[in-house]
């Protein structure tokens, strides 16, 4: 009897026990899940917000220039040619940010299709390179450095690699107007490792461990300027959808530092050394 008294108390205390680690563990998961929740929403908020901005201050510009050309005859041809430039160069900031909302978007919406082909590293990051050092102002010199065989090979999807690429440089670009932008790249942690490294302006004043942080920051709005627009967030959205990190660094006036990750079989590395 006693036996089965005992036998009784270690049951109930095992099941009391386990019942309390099983509550805690969903107590836990309730309250990251509501505080994720809570955390999108304020993103979302602030996000809407910049691209109210981001839409408007073009918009305001059009329509302020547009109506004095209506409603004055007495001005200059000097003044009418400075008011056309001006309304020109907002309405092609128009354009361009609504064709990266628009691609933003597609990029939410198709994420997990992928197609994947194995090219060769360095001429993939040669021909950024190039694209790059086109549009860099003449005082600014893009350069690749690599580790790695020149003979190095990588499954990954060009598309989806051609877009973050694109949108890091351009960002480095609209920050910088002397020195240079250094594309860096390497195999780590069985995965590709990229980081674009420039000398401008470093408009971000702190760390972001977390680059979903970067909208949520006071100089949130200079990262949607007519120069980068939603490239950041656009490179993001596509690391979200390959599984991958992206970490940015910076300091005002010493440059900026954008390090993603994304998992990627690679193979000839090194002479004589094949990675799968």
């Amino acid at each position: 009897m006693n036996v089965y008294w005992i036998l009784l108390f270690l049951l109930t205390t095992v099941f009391v026990i386990s019942f309390l680690i099983i509550r805690h563990y969903y107590h836990e998961r309730l309250v990251s899940e509501i505080n994720r929740a809570q955390r999108s929403e304020r993103v979302k908020t602030v996000f809407m917000a910049n691209v109210s901005h981001a839409l408007r201050t073009p918009i305001n510009t059009i329509i302020y220039d547009s109506k004095k050309l209506m409603e004055h005859d007495d001005i200059t041809r000097q003044q009418i040619q400075s008011m056309a430039t001006e309304i020109n160069e907002n309405a092609n900031q128009l354009m361009y940010f609504i064709s990266q909302l628009l691609e933003l978007s597609n990029f939410e919406n198709s994420m997990g299709t992928f197609t994947l082909i194995e090219v060769n590293l360095a001429e993939l990051m040669a021909s950024y390179r190039r694209e790059a050092q086109r549009d860099a102002g003449t005082d600014v010199t893009v350069v690749v450095r690599s580790q790695l065989s020149p003979h190095c090979k990588a499954t990954l999807d060009t598309n989806l690699m051609y877009q973050l690429m694109i949108h890091l440089l351009r960002n480095a670009n609209a920050h910088t107007s002397d020195g240079s932008i250094t594309i860096e790249y390497g195999y780590e942690d069985k995965g590709l490792e990229i980081t674009v490294t420039d000398t401008g302006d470093g408009n971000i004043k702190e760390q972001q461990n977390d680059f979903s942080d970067l909208i949520q920051k006071g100089d949130s709005l200079t990262f949607f300027n007519k120069d980068s627009g939603l490239g950041l967030s656009i490179c993001k959205s596509i690391i979200d959808s390959l599984k991958g990190e992206i970490t940015l660094t910076s300091e005002p006036g010493k440059g900026c530092k954008v390090s993603v990750w994304i998992p990627c079989k690679m193979r000839d590395m090194k002479k004589g050394i094949i990675a799968r």
